[in-house]
């Protein structure tokens, strides 16, 4: 079965198919950055952790499946902290970091 075509003119895919490699790239950075975090921490923030390298592994499941080259080239073009901001606003995430925060913190009475 051939992979699908990106769609998009001539010069929008092979502009798109210079940006993906460093998408990915940026994707693998973050997710060995997490790894590393993973491996010293207790049980209960290794769990956590372990819960953001799959929404990770997702996100880049999606962006990198992504057939469109105009969506590299608006989105990716300039790399920046898309990843992080992708994580960040997983709905996921935000529990994760709220659960993490309150295990931290002692409840006052």
């Amino acid at each position: 079965m051939d992979a699908p075509t990106m769609t998009g003119t001539e010069n929008q895919i092979q502009w798109a198919e210079q940006i993906k490699p460093t998408v990915a790239a940026e994707f693998e950075r973050i997710r060995k950055a997490f790894e590393a975090v993973a491996a010293g921490q207790p049980e209960a923030d290794q769990e956590d952790t372990l819960a953001i390298l799959a929404i990770i592994e997702e996100k880049r499941i999606e962006v990198m499946s992504n057939q469109s080259a105009g969506y590299f080239i608006q989105y990716w073009r300039e790399l920046g902290d898309q990843v992080r901001w992708m994580i960040l606003h997983d709905e996921r995430y935000m529990k994760i970091s709220v659960r993490s925060r309150l295990r931290k913190k002692p409840i006052a009475f």
